[in-house]
């Protein structure tokens, strides 16, 4: 019990490093139990998705799997599809991470929406710009009908194409991919419909971030209900003054994109899809990471899990 506890207080700091891994476009709430309007108090704040109702959550005993909430957040950054470049707005990627102390290894709980969320981004020049002008029939046509604001604003936004893996606690205080993190680009607009998007769960936009600076780390403990207390049942690692970022990702083809798909290849040759892996990027900037979990977890056996939820509950306003 007493090694589990020490693993997880000596191990914490390079959990948080590792989960600086946001994305830079809009993606649909993530939450069951937890969910984006939930507010909770003092330490517990910025952890107001984390999944602690999951059942691997619930389940951890404190020995075996010892539970822990991570958040990320980043205030700006930049993107780079093929050939499309856009600017990131703030960005916020949350989930639960069940530590195995005796295998040295990690599980990641995602919320069951997806991780992520994050302010819009506006892709630089519109449809007119992802797609046009073409002197083909059909896309031009359509570009002939952009007359408007409304019609030519694009905007992406991104989704889960599955649950993140490949948790690295070694990259986290260090270099190298940090998680594998399956994702889809939704592009949203009257003429290119509700189901355009770039990448498909079957087929997914694959990423892998590292970090690109070394942050600073700050240790704090709190009560169960999240008011500050040196002595607190929970500890919390954060994070400050990192980027963290990718390119070597490949981007597959546009599908789904106007009436019947028919616009999907008019944007992969506009855009430049499929992009190989080295030919786009992301970089995130001033990545903050905060990760919490019970300070002793090894007196908490066999039900971390549960106090973990019960102090999460405790925190909600």
């Amino acid at each position: 019990m007493r090694s589990a506890s020490k693993t997880w207080i000596k191990a914490a700091g390079a959990v948080t490093a590792s989960a600086a891994l946001v994305m830079p476009l809009t993606a649909s709430p993530a939450g069951a139990a937890t969910t984006a309007a939930t507010q909770l108090n003092g330490g517990w704040a910025p952890f107001d998705r984390c999944p602690v109702d999951a059942p691997a959550m619930l389940a951890a005993d404190g020995d075996t799997d010892v539970p822990l909430c991570v958040t990320s957040t980043s205030p700006n950054g930049s993107i780079k599809l093929g050939n499309t470049e856009a600017t990131t707005g703030s960005t916020n990627l949350q989930f639960g991470v069940l530590q195995h102390p005796a295998e040295g290894t990690y599980t990641v709980v995602p919320p069951p929406e997806g991780s992520i969320i994050s302010g819009k981004t506006t892709i630089p020049g519109g449809l007119l710009g992802l797609m046009c002008p073409s002197k083909v029939p059909v896309v031009s046509a359509v570009c002939d009908q952009i007359t408007n604001g409304t019609l030519n604003k694009v905007t992406a936004t991104v989704e889960s194409a599955g649950a993140p893996t490949d948790f690295s606690l070694v990259a986290g205080i260090s270099s190298g991919p940090i998680v594998t993190l399956p994702i889809k680009i939704r592009l949203d607009n009257p003429l290119l419909g509700s189901k355009c998007y770039i990448g498909s769960n079957s087929n997914p936009v694959v990423l892998h971030p590292g970090n690109l600076s070394m942050p600073s780390l700050a240790v704090s403990r709190f009560n169960g209900d999240g008011t500050a207390n040196d002595e607190g049942s929970l500890i919390q690692f954060g994070l400050s003054g990192a980027g963290q970022g990718d390119n070597q990702f490949s981007v597959p083809k546009a599908n789904g994109c106007g009436l019947g798909g028919i616009l999907s290849w008019a944007i992969d040759l506009k855009v430049g899809l499929p992009a190989a892996a080295g030919t786009s990027n992301l970089v995130l900037n001033d990545a903050k990471t905060s990760t919490i979990g019970l300070t002793a977890p090894g007196l908490s056996v066999p039900n971390a899990g549960k106090e973990l939820a019960e102090s999460w509950k405790s925190a909600v306003q």
